[in-house]
């Protein structure tokens, strides 16, 4: 049993990969359990609501990955321009990296999933939330109100996660690095 947590991670982390390169739907269980090099019975084991649950666990982790970035990206680049020129470049480079092939896995996750699967939903609002919060306190150090800053970044994530579709689609930087004018 000393392999079973190693198993659950590498479930998840399979999933939040697939999840992100090819979406929810189009990734099968069977996929996941070959790339992974994981046995069935660790799967429903850890996940015992099949998909879903191992859904539900991608989007956290996932979550916690970008929160562990944007946390990153506001100690080193306090001031907002630079913050958001920070996180631009950033998301630009992995999408460079991909390929052009990836996106957000939480994001892929929730179009497909919400409202109908209310763990999945949960745990998206939640990873969300916690990015809206991160950015809202890079603003809220500069001296914008609270109000303000919390309006300030949701705008700033829900316009990252439209640059990553469009940056996707026309196989482009460009659109991400437009976020930073957003300031």
């Amino acid at each position: 049993m000393a392999n079973a947590p190693k198993h659950k991670e590498k479930l998840v982390r399979t999933a939040m990969r697939l999840f992100r390169r090819q979406g929810y739907a189009s990734t099968g269980l069977q996929q996941i359990l070959e790339e992974s090099e994981t046995p069935k019975g660790s799967l429903y084991h850890y996940f015992p609501n099949g998909k879903e649950g191992l859904g539900e666990a991608a989007v956290i982790e996932a979550g916690k990955l970008v929160r562990t970035t944007l946390e990153g990206l506001a100690a080193r680049h306090p001031d907002p321009k630079a913050f958001l020129r920070g996180y631009c470049a950033t998301m630009a480079g992995w999408m460079a990296e991909s390929g052009y092939r990836s996106g957000c896995p939480v994001a892929t996750t929730l179009l497909e999933n919400a409202p109908q699967s209310p763990a999945i939903t949960k745990a998206g609002r939640a990873a969300i939330d916690s990015w809206i919060a991160v950015v809202a306190e890079v603003y809220s150090r500069s001296g914008i109100p609270q109000r303000e800053s919390s309006s300030k970044a949701q705008l700033v994530i829900a316009a990252m996660e439209g640059a990553l579709i469009l940056s996707r689609v026309g196989k482009s930087k460009q659109p991400i690095l437009e976020v930073a004018k957003l300031i």
